[in-house]
């Protein structure tokens, strides 16, 4: 169980680094030079939201440790705007801009290219839905064994 555990860890980075590589050959592709794979991501997971940037993190549309470096850059290239909430000055709310939702839909084409080529690749709905349902397992199990409470008490002084 050791071995298919420690595979099905190192599979999902591997495809989480595949899939980021497939939106850099897109950007590049479309000529987008002053955004990366990454930060496009987080624009196209925004969507039509208004977000603070702790929500991007909060909802899992961001899982690095730099969120505010690549929303300020995304800022600073014209793909978001940002203002300051009315209620919390401290808090900043991004939302798409014109050109950022541009990009956007550029991206959701490239999704919807490969969700009609899924099929020819021999890979179903049926499929994907398993596969989503077993890594959702996996992310409980994960939430879980984050839970301190569980462990027994540490007999380091």
């Amino acid at each position: 169980m050791k071995q298919p555990y420690y595979d099905s860890i190192l599979l999902i980075e591997r495809l989480h680094r595949h899939f980021l590589e497939v939106l850099k050959v897109e950007l590049d592709r479309q000529g987008v030079q002053d955004i990366n794979n990454v930060q496009s991501l987080i624009l196209y997971n925004i969507g039509e939201d208004e977000l603070t940037v702790g929500e991007l993190t909060a909802r899992g549309y961001y899982l690095g440790s730099n969120v505010s470096y690549n929303v300020k850059k995304m800022h600073e290239n014209g793909y978001l705007t940002q203002e300051r909430s009315a209620h919390d000055r401290r808090s900043v709310r991004v939302r798409l801009s014109g050109k950022g939702i541009a990009l956007r839909d550029k991206i959701n084409t490239l999704f919807e290219r490969q969700v009609g080529a899924l099929g020819e690749a021999g890979l179903s709905a049926d499929e994907l839905t398993k596969a989503n349902d077993l890594m959702r397992k996996l992310e409980r199990f994960w939430t879980s064994a984050l839970d301190y409470t569980n462990y027994p008490a540490s007999s380091a002084a």
